[in-house]
């Protein structure tokens, strides 16, 4: 007995992309892309904003100029502040031992100057700072220096 050969399965139809991965993604209405290009032309209006009036606010800089420790509770800082002559000024001034904990600490106020006193037309004057000290300092400096807010 012979058998008669049985026709083949017919393939399954293929699947559509569209059943596999979704359909069409929609794009923006030309109501919804106004608004987005607004929004980014405001940010970057903002943006050049603030940075315009970030270079205009007054900074000051520092400079060790160095230090001495006349005794075991003493250390004296020496140091060059930059700022505009108008402005007042505050610096945080450490004395460190040997192994940089911090042994002393001072806030020193920088007050408003002539601009015939110092250098660069009274933007840059030099200061000494003398600091106590719990145990013997090995090093001093000029931690950091700020503009102290107008209210306080």
């Amino acid at each position: 007995m012979t058998s008669q050969d049985q026709p083949a399965a017919t393939a399954p139809a293929p699947p559509s992309l569209a059943n596999r991965y979704g359909g069409q993604k929609r794009t923006l209405s030309g109501k919804a892309k106004r608004t987005i290009l607004i929004l980014a032309i405001a940010a970057g209006m903002a943006f050049m904003a603030w940075i315009s009036t970030s270079n205009a606010t007054a900074t000051v800089t520092f400079k060790d100029i160095g230090y001495s420790t006349p005794d075991a509770t003493l250390t004296e800082v020496d140091f060059q502040v930059t700022k505009d002559p108008a402005t007042a000024a505050k610096c945080s001034v450490k004395a460190l031992d040997s192994k940089f904990a911090v042994v002393g600490w001072k806030v020193v106020d920088i007050a408003p100057n002539a601009a015939d006193a110092g250098s660069d037309g009274g933007r840059t004057t030099a200061h000494r700072a003398t600091v106590r000290t719990e145990s013997p300092a090995v090093s001093g400096l000029i931690d950091s220096c700020w503009i102290p807010d107008a209210g306080k």
